[in-house]
């Protein structure tokens, strides 16, 4: 029986894999259980900020798992605390809760949120979000994802969630209630297919916010920990949101999600939020030596110098192929956009050529790679991918 067998054997059926099975990697590769090598252009989901097995990571954890893996928080310890302080440090936010994920920490803002509307909006509850967002997949960030793909299995949904057209301010002041505590919104929509707003829009919120005494949420899960030029993406925008959720890079790998907020939306008082897992010592060394390093090597910069050069790249592929409709993104979160649904084609196409690529939808392929990539990584991944096309294009003529 082979690895494949057994997962459809013995896994819920829920994930549509690559046909492939990964058993090792180092910097930019991965290798599988037959040998072979791939560039990994998929990153783990915008999660392997330092790519696989980083020295300064492993280093960090084998140091951390010699001293204490995990205690609750009853107690304090001081690899969370130096990270609450290095976030804290580095953002414009005051108050930090560690959670285990990305969809924990959106429902850790939500909850906030909530507490926010009780105690300043006469219980105001309702948190507009936009339509083709992604904030997780517990009940109640499937409620807020505007996406009735998820949505649909399974309703009845929690109620409080307004989801509105992206982009459009004019939406939000119009779902706009007494029972309105808070908008939940990414700054790039990722799973939603890599949607960059125009350039005021987060100001524009964010001033209705102000105006409304609602807290504005920002979900920088995928776009946060500089993968989108700047430590934050909210930093691009001209804004101080009052909430920040935060994960996937966070610890290069190591499950690990964050709320940040202001000193005046942080208002959970003790016991009225928790977790057991939720900034456990390990995850947090993980995650010190990740945003140190980050920090250190201006990573951010280098992820916007080499965005640049991978959509310079795209640009040219469109010139030579009619399927190509459209490139965006930031940093290092892009998308290239066909006019037919070959995405998946053109993903196993370079898959047999050795580069790992996400076809986030059926027209739609993401590129995600780890912030150390450099030019020849893209280079080369550009020249396989121009490959898979004229494979692709071929077989569809």
């Amino acid at each position: 029986m082979n690895w494949t067998e057994i997962e459809q054997k013995d896994f819920m059926q829920v994930f549509e894999r690559l046909p492939v099975t990964l058993v090792k990697g180092r910097g930019m590769y991965v290798r599988d259980d037959k040998g072979k090598r791939y560039l990994d252009f998929v990153g783990g989901i915008a999660v392997l900020s330092l790519g696989h097995c980083h020295p300064v990571l492993v280093k960090a954890i084998n140091r951390q798992s010699h001293k204490l893996f995990h205690t609750s928080n009853l107690f304090y310890t001081t690899p969370q605390l130096k990270l609450a302080r290095l976030l804290l440090k580095n953002s414009d936010m005051q108050r930090a809760f560690f959670a285990n994920s990305g969809a924990e920490a959106v429902e850790g803002a939500v909850k906030l949120a909530r507490r926010w509307g009780h105690i300043n909006l006469s219980g105001a509850y309702e948190v507009i979000s936009a339509k083709n967002s992604f904030h997780g997949r517990t009940l109640s960030m499937v409620a807020a994802t505007g996406q009735p793909k998820f949505q649909h299995p399974y309703e009845p949904l929690p109620t409080g969630f307004i989801n509105v057209p992206f982009d459009d301010i004019s939406a939000i002041k119009e779902a706009t209630t007494e029972k309105t505590c808070a908008v939940l919104l990414e700054v790039i929509q990722g799973e939603g297919g890599v949607n960059v707003p125009q350039t005021d829009y987060i100001k524009q919120v964010r001033q209705w916010c102000d105006e409304k005494n609602l807290l504005l949420i920002l979900d920088e899960v995928q776009t946060g920990v500089g993968r989108c030029g700047t430590l934050f993406a909210y930093q691009q925008c001209g804004v101080i949101p009052d909430v920040i959720a935060l994960a996937k890079g966070l610890a290069g790998g190591v499950p690990i999600g964050a709320v940040l907020a202001t000193e005046k939306a942080s208002v959970f008082a003790k016991g009225e939020h928790g977790t057991t897992f939720g900034g456990n010592a390990l995850a947090c060394a993980a995650s010190c030596a990740v945003l140190e390093y980050i920090i250190k090597h201006d990573l951010p910069a280098h992820a916007r110098n080499m965005g640049e050069l991978m959509l310079g790249g795209l640009k040219k592929l469109q010139q030579e192929f009619q399927c190509i409709v459209d490139m965006r993104g930031k940093g290092l979160l892009l998308a290239l956009q066909f006019n037919q649904d070959i995405a998946k084609d053109v993903a196993l196409a370079c898959l047999d050529m050795g580069l790992l690529v996400n076809n986030l939808k059926p027209n739609i392929l993401r590129f995600i790679p780890p912030l150390i990539v450099q030019p020849a990584d893209i280079n080369k991944a550009l020249c396989i991918l121009q490959k898979a096309l004229y494979k692709i294009t071929e077989q569809h003529r």
